[in-house]
């Protein structure tokens, strides 16, 4: 059996376990209401209530987050086209996606890559940002498995894709550091 074979087989029991959130209303409604914010809505909501508060400074850390959004969509693009890994629902019948998926495939997690990349990009701009953004980008990832969309792995790579980008990005800005 092909190694991804084994590995999907053996993460359809944590889906399958994470999905049963999703049964319950109150579960489903809010990982619904928290993955469609991390289609975007948040992100931009965001951009620009740095602008209005902080004005030529929040203009400049929402151009960093724009830029780092491009080459993170540009990076989730290709990597879905070359793994073409089908979702957990499309696996395994007794998952269910309790909501639409935006694409065909599985990995990388498109909301987990971009919810970590902007989320360390805007903290390093504005660390006090992090009692918000640790909490929303962790219920993103918990999400898209919840919602029959992802894979753990899924989740699990697109966080360190979407670290290893925000730190790219952050070591390409001068002045700009986590650190």
């Amino acid at each position: 059996m092909p190694l991804r074979k084994r590995l999907s087989d053996g993460e359809s029991g944590w889906c399958l376990r994470a999905n049963r959130l999703g049964e319950r209303n109150g579960s489903r409604a809010y990982f619904a209401a928290i993955s469609r914010l991390g289609d975007g809505v948040f992100w931009y909501s965001l951009m620009a209530g740095l602008i209005v508060a902080d004005g030529y400074d929040g203009l400049r850390a929402s151009l960093h987050l724009a830029a780092t959004g491009v080459i993170a969509l540009a990076l989730y693009k290709l990597l879905k086209r070359w793994t073409r890994r089908p979702r957990p629902f499309a696996s395994d019948q007794r998952i269910h996606a309790w909501v639409a998926p935006l694409d065909e495939f599985s990995f990388p997690s498109g909301h987990t890559l971009h919810a970590v990349a902007f989320s360390l990009v805007a903290m390093a701009h504005y660390p006090i940002l992090a009692w918000l953004l640790i909490p929303f980008t962790a219920s993103v990832a918990a999400s898209r498995v919840v919602l029959g969309l992802h894979y753990p792995s899924d989740v699990l790579a697109a966080t360190a894709i979407g670290s290893a980008l925000a730190g790219l990005s952050l070591w390409l800005v001068p002045g700009v550091s986590l650190w």
